[in-house]
Order: C-alpha cells, then sequence, then structure tokens
C-alpha cells in the first residue's frame, strides 16, 4: 500500500466535526488495516453526536471495506486475506469473560460503551492508540478482538452496511421473540430497526406483521409493505387494540417489539395488544421512568424483556438475507454519499429522522443514511 496517512471526521465536541489526518499505524502481527468503503448511520450516533461522554472521537460503526494489511497471527485466526470484503460488528470483546465464552459477548463489559474503559468502534476516544476506531474514516484499525464477516460479492456496500441494523432484526424478531409460522408480530416503529423486523420476521414465515407507526408514516409504511408487512396501523388515527383484535380473531398478538422513538407511555401500549403467555421486547432508550402495568403483565402471564444488540448468527442471518437479493432492501438505504477526499467535509448523521447531508440529498425524509465516511456540505 502507498499511503501513509488516512483523513477522519472527528467530532471534537458535542455537535462539532472537523476533518483531521492521521498517519496509518505500525500492524502488529494480531491486528489489521481495513479500507472503509462504506458506513452506515445509525441512530445512536446522533446520540453521541450530542454527548460530551465520546469526545474526541471518530463515530461510526455500522462498517464495510476492504483488508487493506494483516498480521500473520490475525490472517490465521480471523480466516481471512488482504483484498477481502468484510463487515465489522462494533464489539471488541474480551473473548474470556462468561458471556464471551457463552457466545453473548455483545454483554461483555470491556466492550460497553457505558464503561469508561470499554473500547468498540464508534465510540473510543482518540486517546486509545492508535485513535482509529469510527468508520468516517478512510482507514480503520483492525483491533485484536475484531468480530467480522465476510461479505458474498453480489452485495454492494450501501446495502452491507445495514449487516448490523438487521441483524439486530433478526436477532429480536427471529432469535429473541421466535417469530415464526402461525405467529403474530405487532412491530412499533417504522424506522430502521422495525424495518429490520419485519424483513426477519418475513423470512421466519410469521402469519401476521403488522407495523405500528403515525398518520405521517405513509411513505414509511408503504416500504414495510413491500418488505413483507401484511398490516400498517396509524395509532394517531384508528383504534390499534381493536384493530390487531380483528386481525388475529380476537387471540391478539404473540410479539410486540417496541423500537420507536415515543415515550414511556407506549410500554403499556404495547401490552394491551398482546394475548396471554405473549412476549414484549423494548429495545429504545425512554431517558426517564416508565410506568407500568404490573398487574396486567402477571394476570396474562406475559414476558416483558429488555434487547439490545445483536449476535454472530444474526448478523449471519443478515448477510444470508442479503446475499439472495429477495427482498427490496435498496428501499432502507435511500441516501448515500461518497468518498473523494478533502471537499469532504463532514459526518453524514441522522439528525432527528433526517438526513444529515440534506443540502445533498433528493429525499429529507430518509429512513436510512449510509456514506462512504463522508458528506457533501
Amino acid at each position: 500500500m502507498s499511503a501513509k496517512s488516512t483523513l477522519a471526521a472527528v467530532m471534537t465536541s458535542p455537535r462539532q466535526t472537523e476533518l483531521r489526518e492521521f498517519p496509518l499505524p505500525e500492524i502488529p502481527t494480531d491486528a489489521g488495516l481495513l479500507r472503509v468503503v462504506a458506513t452506515g448511520i445509525c441512530g445512536s450516533d446522533w446520540g453521541k453526536y450530542l454527548s460530551s461522554q465520546f469526545s474526541p472521537c471518530i463515530l461510526g460503526h455500522e462498517i464495510v471495506g476492504y483488508i487493506e494489511k494483516l498480521g500473520d497471527v490475525a490472517r490465521c485466526r480471523w480466516g481471512v486475506k488482504e483484498g477481502d470484503y468484510v463487515a465489522l460488528e462494533e464489539y471488541l470483546p474480551c473473548g474470556h469473560c462468561e458471556y464471551c465464552r457463552t457466545g453473548e459477548y455483545r454483554s461483555c463489559l470491556e466492550t460497553d460503551h457505558f464503561n469508561p474503559q470499554g473500547v468498540r468502534y464508534g465510540s473510543t476516544p482518540l486517546r486509545v492508540a492508535p485513535s482509529l476506531y469510527g468508520g468516517y474514516s478512510q482507514y480503520l484499525y483492525m483491533h485484536p478482538r475484531t468480530v467480522l464477516h465476510p461479505l458474498p460479492a453480489n452485495v454492494p456496500p450501501h446495502i452491507a452496511a445495514m449487516a448490523l441494523p438487521l441483524g439486530n432484526g433478526f436477532q429480536w424478531a427471529y432469535l429473541d421473540a421466535q417469530a415464526g409460522p402461525g405467529k403474530t408480530i405487532v412491530i412499533i416503529g417504522p424506522g430502521q430497526q422495525g424495518m429490520g423486523c419485519v424483513v426477519a420476521a418475513k423470512v421466519a414465515g410469521a402469519d401476521n406483521i403488522v407495523v405500528v407507526g403515525l398518520g405521517k408514516d405513509g411513505n414509511r409504511f408503504e416500504t414495510a409493505m413491500k418488505l413483507g408487512a401484511t398490516h400498517t396501523l396509524a395509532i394517531d388515527e384508528e383504534d390499534v387494540r381493536a384493530r390487531v383484535k380483528d386481525i388475529t380473531g380476537g387471540s391478539m398478538a404473540d410479539i410486540v417489539i417496541e423500537v420507536s422513538s415515543a415515550g414511556p407511555e407506549i410500554l403499556n401500549g404495547g401490552l394491551s395488544l398482546l394475548k396471554k403467555r405473549g412476549k414484549m421486547l423494548c429495545t429504545a432508550w425512554k431517558k426517564s421512568a416508565v410506568p407500568l402495568d404490573l398487574d396486567r403483565l402477571i394476570r396474562y402471564q406475559a414476558i416483558l424483556q429488555g434487547v439490545r444488540g445483536h449476535s454472530y448468527e444474526s448478523v449471519e442471518l443478515a448477510i444470508n438475507t442479503m446475499k439472495s437479493e429477495k427482498y427490496p432492501l435498496d428501499l432502507i438505504s435511500t441516501q448515500r454519499g461518497s468518498d473523494r477526499g478533502p471537499r469532504w467535509e463532514k459526518p453524514c448523521g441522522a439528525i432527528g429522522g433526517r438526513c444529515a447531508c440534506r443540502r445533498n440529498c433528493r429525499n429529507p425524509t430518509a429512513r436510512r443514511c449510509a456514506c462512504s465516511s463522508w458528506a457533501k456540505i
């Protein structure tokens, strides 16, 4: 390789980003270097962009690229070679704690960004050498604890960048909630994560896939139906509980997944859609005390579960779905930018549900933006 340095978009403080040049690091025998070709924009990036907890750092954790350089130990351990096309998970798990040893490495404390000493892609401060831990960069340091997934050649980068959010959908709807034939699943929130749950439920063969949003979500409802939803309901325009009762012939939902930005009041509304012994999964932070109808939970013998992140299996399921080309995933990735050097100045990000590169976007109400490190301004 001829490059000796890389450009990266550094979040220096809340809402502040500047372009910086970094020297490419020496690669030890158990690590590697990735040439980034696409990085997805997660809703959590916007939360980090408002916070001083992570700055200064390079954001971006939904990372796709080509392996530029590998140490001999890394080549053997990961089973890949220079030039391979891969997606990275955000986690950098320790590999030896009880969570890692049981395959639940997403719960490893050493890669939890709520741990001030934890490291993971997209939220590790620059003070942790060699600083290149975020996808909004031309090159990224592949830590010895990297979790990676080889990618099929027929999956383009802007689709591959959805491996993690789509993997979340498979984790929550299929692996955790066990959606499948004969089941009714209600997904509250028609955003990116909700769409991932729709695809996963469709692949799993669920009978009824009901997406709940607002009246203004008409374009998102159309996308949900094209991805496999059977019904869409606007909570501000109709009686959702009555409609779910009608759809299920009175039996109500087996599964409810809450993936919305709604306030804490949505919790009891979701519980009211469950049948007896049903399961509700909560994925979205509310950042305030949540009133719980505990009596209903007990009376219905229901399960209420908090979920976060994905497993290796769920990301592989997502990649296999991309490879099949059976689902119009382009409908979720509606905005793209490209990296062409210094004229690209700021990282693209989701701002209030909108694409940050609005000046360069044809659809400012995008559901999803995937950019190759920069957005033109």
